[in-house]
């Protein structure tokens, strides 16, 4: 139902190795001078910052198939991914205040007019439940159960116009609820009925559990071994998409082709110096771009930086003081 990037053909604008810029200190600098275009309404580790550094940190890591600086799709450069990152940054800072929906659609907008194609839809749905997790309360599953349980028609209404607006490609059609249709009255449930072809729809319908037991823990997991943060961030990747085949690839190329490729995944995993062949089969001859996964990595990045526990040279904001009783 959903994704975030096309699955176009990929133009390689530089050397292709694991590692490549790797590290704290590589990503630091660019990541900051990115960072410093947010409006002062989006402070450090808050949470549209927290989305838009996410997103960055995503989209500059070389992950087999996907764009990334040194790779490009015709319609979708890396600089669009860091514009589009930097676009939807307001409207998650607002998420905890305003409707699940009016956020999606906000994000959504502010992405369109800065790219030329859909950059982050899936993005933008993976991490906007995060988002609207109120303050003082932490950013668990059971949290975002209570987010989603609280949607409305209206909710649905504005994600249908987002999802429209995105354009995305490669999107599967539940046979009840059609985009080119009016919006379902409980968009959970049109979730529910997209979540076996979509893995971000599965995250809606099924809960944020395993993307926390998942991808959040494969990332720490990384990081606690002090591996770059470029390649924390391939190695959650790959260990996500040996794990499940991406659903974008099995809904443009059918499951055995995805249950391949997350075999090759799984390979890649085991022996790194491997990356590069697995990247240049996900290119050529057949374009497998398994932009699903890399989404749901964005939205495991997320959650760790907005808890503080990625770009530690970056101060997190003081707590909340306690309301008074």
């Amino acid at each position: 139902m959903l994704h975030a990037e096309q699955d176009s053909h990929i133009h390689p604008t530089g050397p292709l190795h694991p590692g490549a810029n790797a590290g704290q200190e590589a990503v630091s600098s660019p990541l900051k001078a990115a960072l410093s275009r947010l409006p002062d309404s989006c402070p450090p580790h808050g949470r549209g910052w927290s989305a838009a550094a996410a997103s960055i940190l995503e989209a500059s890591a070389a992950k087999p198939g996907n764009v990334h600086p040194a790779a490009e799709f015709p319609d979708l450069s890396h600089a669009e991914l860091v514009a589009a990152g930097l676009a939807i940054a307001p409207a998650m800072e607002q998420a905890a205040e305003v409707p699940l929906g009016r956020t999606i659609l906000a994000a959504v907008t502010a992405a369109r007019s800065v790219t030329r194609s859909n950059a982050n839809l899936g993005i933008v749905l993976a991490i906007a439940p995060l988002a609207a997790v109120p303050d003082g309360r932490p950013a668990n599953a059971a949290a975002i159960a209570k987010v989603l349980a609280g949607l409305t028609p209206s909710d649905a209404a504005d994600v249908w116009q987002a999802i429209s607006l995105a354009q995305p490609g490669g999107m599967g059609q539940s046979g009840q609820h059609d985009l080119a249709g009016p919006p379902p009255d409980d968009l959970l449930a049109a979730m529910r009925l997209a979540a076996p072809h979509d893995a971000i729809a599965r995250l809606w319908a099924d809960g944020y559990d395993s993307l926390f037991t998942g991808l959040v823990a494969d990332l720490e997991a990384a990081i606690v071994r002090a591996l770059p943060l470029n390649d924390a961030i391939i190695r959650a990747f790959l260990a996500q998409l040996a794990r499940e085949p991406d659903s974008l690839i099995a809904r443009k190329h059918g499951l055995p082709v995805a249950i391949a490729v997350s075999q090759r995944a799984a390979h890649a995993l085991a022996d790194p110096q491997t990356i590069p062949e697995f990247d240049r089969f996900l290119r050529s001859p057949q374009r497998l771009n398994p932009g699903t996964t890399a989404d749901l990595t964005a939205a495991a990045v997320y959650i760790l930086v907005r808890s503080g526990r990625l770009i530690a040279d970056v101060p997190p904001p003081p707590p909340h003081p306690r309301p008074r009783t």
